[in-house]
């Protein structure tokens, strides 16, 4: 009969409370978390550690989930896939909202743009597919890094480029705003990219729940949000009902 091995079990219990918290975990709250002695704790995340499946805050020396476990258990998204299931969605928001409609992908620290639809008008515009963006400062960027472990990571400890006065370059502040993106299912940018710019997005997920992707419109200010410069609640419904369309594209809720 096969038997329980109780360190390949505590070590997934630190693995499993690492992966809720959004902030370094101190060696004392996962020993309390744990019911473990401190000097068993310490072995067993050092032990994760030298294998990358936790990695260490230079600051504050608490844990996060490392990069190695989030790698491990990523899957590549076929950018062509993307784009041929949201064609049809993304060419009705484009046409509803009557603003340009992007889907993105995380990728290598940075919002990859894997479709773009133009703005239905006769104005100059240039074809964005497969240029890179700001996670931090676009609304496709905040989606992907409220759901996607591995953006969140590419937060790193350096300083948050400003790219206009509205950037959000604070951490706490923007960590508060991906939580805000978790509880109301989409994001918002206006202004933090290009003055006079705002842009609405919500996440695309596959069959298991996985966020793969960001769907989102992007135009004028005055044409996305009200005059205290809040999105208008239309247009961010619009964005969400999208997105879940996309997902059902990729089997999402759907009944087997």
């Amino acid at each position: 009969m096969a038997t329980r091995v109780q360190s390949v079990e505590r070590a997934a219990a630190i693995l499993q409370v690492l992966a809720v918290e959004d902030a370094p975990t101190s060696l004392g709250q996962l020993a309390v978390a744990l019911g473990l002695a401190k000097a068993t704790t310490h072995g067993l995340v050092q032990t994760l550690r030298d294998v990358g499946f936790v990695d260490q805050d230079p600051e504050s020396g608490g844990y996060l989930i490392g990069a190695g476990l989030l790698e491990l258990g990523s899957r590549n998204v076929d950018l062509n896939e993307v784009r041929s299931r949201a064609l049809n969605w993304t060419d009705a928001l484009a046409a509803r909202s009557a603003q340009a409609a992007h889907v993105a992908v995380f990728d290598s620290g940075e919002v990859l743009i894997a479709h773009h639809v133009f703005r239905p008008d006769a104005s100059v515009q240039q074809v964005q597919t497969g240029s890179t963006h700001p996670l931090h400062a676009t609304a496709l960027g905040k989606v992907l890094r409220a759901y996607d472990p591995r953006a969140v990571r590419a937060l790193g400890a350096g300083p948050l480029e400003s790219f206009t006065y509205r950037t959000v370059t604070d951490r706490s502040r923007l960590l508060r705003e991906l939580a805000d993106v978790r509880d109301l299912g989409w994001a918002a940018a206006v202004e933090e990219r290009h003055p006079d710019q705002a842009g609405l997005a919500a996440p695309v997920r596959d069959r298991s729940g996985q966020v793969i992707a960001a769907v989102g419109i992007k135009g004028p200010v005055d044409a996305l949000c009200d005059a205290r410069h809040r999105p208008r609640t239309a247009l961010a419904t619009l964005v969400v009902q999208t997105g879940r369309s996309i997902s059902r594209e990729f089997g999402h809720g759907r009944v087997p």
